[in-house]
């Protein structure tokens, strides 16, 4: 598969600070890449730059093989972008929001296109609805069908799930899985480490303004969360006592128990040892490594929402 996208040692800097430090990736044709990491990263400059909204100050980054800071014109009706910050025209119907945003970029969109673009996200029953009376899942898919006018090839997605209910983010989810099988490229940006777990073929974890790891969600998960954590559930602070008096390191997140093991032989002995506590327990599973597991270990904290939890 061809480069969509290659950048190479891009750097963007303001004063003394680094917001990109030396980047060098490639997004694949017909694949989902995610990057993930913190506010202050870097990953939203990153993006603005591949978008043609912001300068870079030195390296190189090229979007269908055009070097971005040379003329970005005969790329932009190639890409579609839906920005975090989405809101769409409150008085507008999603049908009339459609029509206007292909007049907007000089593109063709006859009634039928439009029919077709609100019946791919689901909106085919609020077409006529103004998008003030829209959910917050139904002005996301709106957000995206005015994306997709022109049948981009590339489609940029910044937190398209961010503050939906969950059955909200999981409809989304088979939208953006529907886009790539179409054989677009869709560039993923999300605080929602589950939800690049599930989607992305390709990750990219940025900190502090440098790309610190890259690799698809399961090898990202074997080479820095190769661990399975067995989960006491309830057992609390009595539990964690009798777990440690036992000489086995673990603990204590939400009133459960969280013993860590690394070495998969070392799992049938602390099994058995666990076997004989005698403590109330809710229930006891296990779990294995995740990609916020990973996270965690590359960047020293958890992400919820786009902050860091220590």
């Amino acid at each position: 598969m061809s480069a969509v996208i290659e950048t190479r040692d891009l750097l963007k800097v303001y004063g003394d600070l680094h917001a990109v430090d030396r980047v060098s990736l490639e997004v694949r044709a017909g694949t989902i890449f995610s990057l993930l990491g913190p506010n202050g990263a870097g990953k939203t400059t990153t993006v603005e730059i591949l978008e043609g909204l912001r300068s870079l100050t030195a390296g190189s980054a090229h979007v269908f093989g055009t070097d971005v800071s040379d003329d970005y014109s005969g790329i932009r009706n190639r890409v579609g972008v839906l920005p975090q910050d989405f809101e769409p025209f409150d008085r507008l119907t999603p049908t009339e929001a459609v029509t206007y945003w292909a007049r907007l970029f000089g593109r063709t969109a006859s009634k039928a296109d439009v029919k077709k673009l609100l019946a791919a996200v689901n909106l085919t029953s609020r077409a006529n609805l103004q998008a003030i009376r829209l959910s917050g899942g139904e002005k996301r898919k709106l957000g995206i069908a005015m994306s997709l006018v022109g049948e981009p090839e590339l489609l940029f997605l910044d937190e398209p799930t961010t503050g939906l209910d969950p059955q909200a983010r999981r409809d989304l989810w088979g939208l953006i899985e529907g886009i790539r099988k179409e054989g677009r490229t869709v560039f993923l940006t999300t605080h929602y480490l589950d939800e690049a777990e599930r989607l992305a073929d390709d990750v990219g974890i940025m900190h502090k303004g440098k790309l610190t790891a890259r690799g698809d969600p399961d090898d990202l998960v074997m080479r820095y969360a190769r661990r399975t954590t067995i989960v006491l559930g309830g057992a609390g602070d009595e539990g964690l006592r009798e777990v440690t008096r036992r000489g086995i390191p673990a603990e204590l997140e939400d009133g459960d128990v969280h013993v860590h093991v690394s070495d998969p032989a070392e799992m049938k002995q602390v099994l058995a040892k666990l076997a004989s506590l005698d403590i109330p327990l809710r229930d006891m599973y296990t779990r294995r490594g995740s990609l916020e597991d990973a996270f965690l270990a590359l960047v020293g904290a958890r992400m919820e929402e786009g902050v860091l939890r220590e």
